[in-house]
């Protein structure tokens, strides 16, 4: 028996997120049934980040245990082709047995991409938000500054969460403008559930002057998620990047 790693991109915009459920094609189990059929016996991933409905990722990690001869480098090559075309392996390996995607230390890094003008594009339409108000990215930037560190973000949590521990650390955040689009990126070593779509919420009321850039200090520190602003829309988020011991995959 030995334990395979797979770094994971997909488009989200046509499956209900990456976990099993009965009322949707996820990305979890679109990844059983072709392993499965490719190795001859029974597989279950289990994945790193357990993405919403129509969000995306360009490096979810995935870890499987097989019987299989093939060797843990090459099995990405013959997943890919039987793999439908908006979800690609971009690595496979053999690991350690002992690897767990969502209990090993690592960092991860979201993106959250806002198209701020006048009318829609398009191709855009899948992967951002579209805000036709203008927007006011230092305003953003300063506000998102408040957010860095570690906090307890029970604020920036779904209601419903089963997660006993709120805390969190970001290690990094940013609000960047090129052109049109926004693009917030966060890395921490953890995310609550919705948090980063909360979070871009908020950020966006501070940028469009709802809300002045301090407020988010004291909507952290309230710990109740109704002083936080919408949950933001699931296409603009993407899993950029895990980090494990140094490693990006």
């Amino acid at each position: 028996m030995k334990r395979i790693m797979l770094v994971v991109a997909y488009d989200g915009t046509k499956y209900c997120g990456w976990q099993m459920q009965p009322n949707g094609i996820t990305i979890e189990e679109v990844l059983n049934r072709t392993l499965t059929e490719l190795l001859q016996e029974q597989i279950m991933v289990t994945g790193a980040s357990r993405t919403d409905s129509g969000v995306h990722a360009l490096g979810n990690v995935a870890v499987f245990d097989s019987e299989t001869r093939i060797p843990g480098e090459k099995l990405s090559y013959a997943l890919n082709q039987r793999l439908p075309k908006d979800i690609v392996i971009r690595e496979s390996k053999e690991v350690e047995a002992d690897f767990h995607p969502r209990r090993c230390v690592s960092q991860k890094t979201y993106c959250y991409r806002i198209l701020n003008s006048k009318f829609p594009i398009p191709t855009e339409r899948l992967y951002s938000s579209f805000i036709y108000y203008p927007l006011d990215e230092k305003r953003m930037e300063e506000a998102a500054a408040y957010l860095i560190g570690e906090h307890d973000f029970k604020s920036f949590c779904s209601a419903g969460s089963q997660v006993i521990d709120t805390t969190r650390t970001i290690y990094d955040i940013s609000v960047e403008r090129t052109g049109e689009v926004i693009t917030i990126r966060l890395t921490g070593n953890g995310f609550l559930y919705n948090m980063v779509r909360i979070i871009a919420g908020t950020l966006i009321k501070t940028g469009l002057g709802a809300i002045p850039p301090v407020k988010v200090k004291e909507i952290l520190e309230k710990k109740d998620r109704s002083h936080a602003g919408p949950k933001a829309p699931a296409e603009g988020l993407t899993l950029e990047k895990i980090e494990y011991c140094n490693k990006i995959y």
